[in-house]
């Protein structure tokens, strides 16, 4: 066991911290290009994949959320 209380904090910190940093700039990402009005992805319909990109940024926000809760 380390000082935090078991050997699972630090990969759970790594892990949420990624998962946060990711989502978070994967939301301004997409809220910059649907700003600037370009195309969030290559070949594809902007409005589906404006949502999509937005419905996965809030997902990896939550789940490193959720894994820092785990802490």
């Amino acid at each position: 066991m380390n000082a935090l209380g078991g050997t699972e904090t630090g990969p759970a910190v790594f892990a949420g911290a990624v998962f946060v940093l990711f989502g978070g700039a994967l939301l301004l990402w997409t809220a910059s290009c649907v700003c600037r009005r370009v195309p969030v992805a290559h070949s594809a319909s902007p409005v589906p994949a404006a949502v999509l990109a937005s419905l996965f940024g809030v997902a990896f926000l939550l789940l490193g959320l959720w894994c820092f809760a785990r802490i």
